[in-house]
């Protein structure tokens, strides 16, 4: 359904980015701003983000609604999301939701499935076509988020730094990152968003994907994954979908590990964003 004199405003975010589709009748646009989590920032620190990188690159235009789907978008951090987006654009309609929804939206549109993310953090969902029914919960990179980038991060670097890899990887590690003892210990207990800082050696992994010991780590992290989030929801006759760079970019290994667990994957998508446009271009209540 086209949209006459409105613009729809979408936004998928995490923690380490904020992707935006702004949405008329002549078609979308897209853009992209730092993260996004009440859950991990300030309202004051969430609202320089809007004012300074999101309200420039509209350009001026009138937002009549917005759907924000977000990374720690639940009670208060929802409430507080709300608020800042609602102070931002007066008179709009305001809807947050959790990422975990927006996903299932984009992955199984108004069909029942399971829909995970694999990015930064992890999560997973049983999805009625409607609503998120049953949830395991992520915990975040400390407690849980198997299989996500910052997990994968922390379970490289712990062994880098341990001498736990082989020579040969040890010395790439080294020489393609030249992280030291003290500075992994600044940037994890120190520096804000360790979990970005963790996440970024995804890169590291997938060039060395094929390495005996890193397909090992992202195998067992990944199989961790299907066993701790998806396996209690008992529904193994369901396809299992993915939001996430984490899953894009790893795709044969998540595949790998969830056959080794007796799953089935379905669509695995980079961004859920298309697909929401998609979805709330389709819904009538818009």
């Amino acid at each position: 359904m086209t949209l006459p004199d409105t613009s729809l405003l979408i936004a998928d975010s995490g923690s380490t980015k904020t992707d935006w589709a702004v949405c008329r009748p002549m078609g979308c646009d897209f853009m992209t701003t730092p993260g996004l989590n009440p859950f991990m920032q300030q309202p004051g620190e969430m609202a320089d983000t809007l004012r300074h990188e999101l309200l420039p690159a509209l350009h001026g235009t009138t937002v009549k609604a917005v759907r924000f789907y977000g990374a720690g978008c639940r009670g208060q951090g929802a409430r507080d999301m709300a608020a800042l987006l609602g102070g931002l654009f007066p008179g709009a309609d305001v809807e947050v939701e959790s990422d975990l929804l927006g996903a299932a939206r984009a992955l199984c549109g108004r069909r029942e499935g399971i829909a995970c993310i694999l990015g930064t953090g992890s999560n997973s969902g049983l999805y009625d076509g409607q609503a998120i029914v049953r949830q395991t919960p992520s915990l975040g990179y400390v407690l849980g988020d198997e299989g996500s980038g910052a997990t994968l991060g922390r379970r490289l670097v712990s062994d880098a730094l341990k001498g736990a890899l082989g020579d040969d990887l040890a010395d790439a590690f080294r020489r393609e990152t030249g992280l030291a003892v003290d500075t992994a210990i600044e940037r994890v207990y120190r520096a804000p968003y360790p979990n970005r800082f963790l996440a970024s050696f995804a890169p590291f992994l997938h060039a060395h994907r094929e390495h005996p010991e890193i397909h090992l780590i992202l195998l067992e992290e990944f199989r961790r994954f299907f066993r701790r989030n998806i396996a209690p929801y008992a529904r193994r006759e369901l396809p299992v979908g993915f939001v996430g760079s984490i899953a894009l970019h790893f795709a044969d290994e998540v595949r790998e590990a969830a056959a080794a667990e007796a799953f089935t994957v379905g669509a695995i998508q980079k961004s859920p964003l298309p697909l929401l446009v998609e979805y709330h271009q389709d819904d009538k209540g818009n």
